[in-house]
């Protein structure tokens, strides 16, 4: 995938998880019910939301790491051997850092 298009689809990766956080952590400060029932279920909601939110700020980390890495020109190397990244591995996981054998 040329730089330009790996740039757009990690920014629109960036864009997307942004927009996630934002919408958890809005709903995270929302009133709650009254209903003791219903203030259970957001309690269970929030516990599913939080691991959500933890992965997406993961995540978001990730991407921001590997456009600075191809900004830098250094995208596409393993960070343990430096060798090149399978194009296949960079297109499943854009923001892996390993290569592979590496990463076993």
């Amino acid at each position: 995938m040329p730089n330009k298009q790996l740039a757009a689809a990690l920014k629109e990766k960036q864009h997307e998880l942004a927009t996630r956080i934002n919408a958890i952590e809005a709903d995270f400060h929302k009133g709650r019910s009254q209903d003791f029932a219903e203030q259970a279920t957001e309690t269970e909601n929030d516990d599913v939301l939080d691991e959500i939110h933890h992965e997406a700020k993961i995540e978001l980390k990730l991407v921001n790491e590997a456009l600075i890495r191809l900004e830098k020109g250094i995208y596409g190397n393993c960070s343990n051997c430096d060798e090149p990244i399978n194009p296949k591995r960079l297109t499943a996981l854009p923001y892996t850092t390993t290569c592979i054998d590496c990463a076993n």
